[in-house]
């Protein structure tokens, strides 16, 4: 006990001393090699679980410990749903949390983002990529400090990700397919943007919960392949 104290005294998160964090209503297995499941990020399961057409081919990029995507194949069995990372270690945790919470139902793939999709489609695809711009002093702060570093910043201005999935996500998603981002509190716009310069439509923001119910940030995005 002395030793979890000590560990919590120097501001571990409790997640990864326990080694589980509930997400969803699930409760996953987590690990230093991926980010702690957080509240902000159950909207993008919302918008999945109501929106995905039935049957849906759905990719979750950057899964991490597979929060979003083992949540779907729990909520949504019909969907067919698929996780990539480009991490091994990252990977093994998303397997597990598959086998033991969806009975195996998310296929995952190693893929650095689409790579590993070579000629597939998907009615919808899904990411919350690393965000943080390089030097933002949120990084050493609180549970950030001790996250994989490459999954919470892309090392740049924070919007790399985004420009790189959205380019590559058109020649993967089928006719009116739906992509769907998390964003920083303050990036809506700029991705807003680059998705309606790569012709994208319907680009809506989606506002995570303030205190006493009122709309929040905008923190998720949703746009039409055309």
């Amino acid at each position: 006990l002395q030793t979890l104290l000590a560990r919590r005294a120097a501001g571990e998160p409790v997640a990864y001393i326990v080694g589980a964090r509930e997400f969803y209503g699930l409760l996953f297995t987590v690990s230093p090699a991926v980010l702690i499941p957080r509240p902000e990020t159950e909207l993008l399961v919302d918008w999945l679980i109501k929106n995905a057409p039935h049957g849906a081919r759905v990719l979750d990029l950057g899964t991490g410990s597979g929060a979003i995507a083992v949540a779907l194949a729990v909520n949504r069995p019909d969907c067919s749903v698929f996780a990539a990372d480009i991490s091994d270690a990252a990977l093994a945790i998303a397997t597990h949390n598959a086998a033991t919470l969806a009975q195996g139902r998310v296929h995952l793939r190693q893929s650095n983002w689409l790579s590993a999709f070579a000629g597939e489609r998907f009615d919808v695809i899904v990411s919350n990529p690393p965000y943080i711009a390089a030097h933002d002093t949120h990084l050493e702060l609180g549970d950030l400090r001790f996250e994989p570093e490459a999954a919470l910043t892309d090392f740049e201005d924070g919007l790399q990700h985004y420009r790189s999935i959205a380019a590559q996500a058109k020649q993967h998603l089928t006719a009116n397919g739906a992509l769907l981002f998390e964003h920083g509190w303050d990036q809506g716009a700029a991705v807003c943007e680059r998705l309606k310069q790569l012709g994208y439509t319907h680009i809506v923001q989606h506002h995570d919960a303030a205190a006493h119910g009122e709309s929040g940030h905008a923190r998720m995005v949703s746009a039409r392949a055309g």
